[in-house]
């Protein structure tokens, strides 16, 4: 065990409050604030975007805190109409086939348009 030193730099401190600015508990997990999309979300949202170009509605979060092993996808498409929910999960999984294999989880959340 290291021996715990109780006082820290100003950068230090100044470094902790961007931290913890830049972070939320929601329901128990750790989520970003920042509009900012990680390079994983981008990625997976195009590849999205271009396997469901009549997507309505198009959310991708990376739930593991901003390191990739675990996304969180909320897609609403006409192409799902017609398909039972384990249906519309598959075709994302094939969307995303290259991009699962180094992912730790997902959690798929798909929905028709209503109108």
């Amino acid at each position: 065990m290291f021996p715990c030193n109780r006082s820290l730099t100003s950068t230090m401190i100044s470094a902790l409050r961007v931290i913890r600015s830049n972070r939320v508990v929601v329901s128990g997990q750790l989520q970003r604030c920042l509009s900012t999309q990680t390079d994983g979300e981008v990625r997976i949202a195009k590849i999205l975007r271009e396997k469901f170009p009549s997507a309505s509605s198009l959310k991708v979060v990376d739930i593991s805190g901003g390191c990739g092993a675990m996304y969180e996808i909320h897609i609403e498409s006409s192409e799902f109409k017609g398909k039972r929910t384990v249906q519309q999960h598959q075709l994302v999984n094939q969307a995303l086939k290259d991009e699962i294999q180094g992912m730790h989880g997902l959690r798929i959340f798909t929905e028709i348009p209503k109108h």
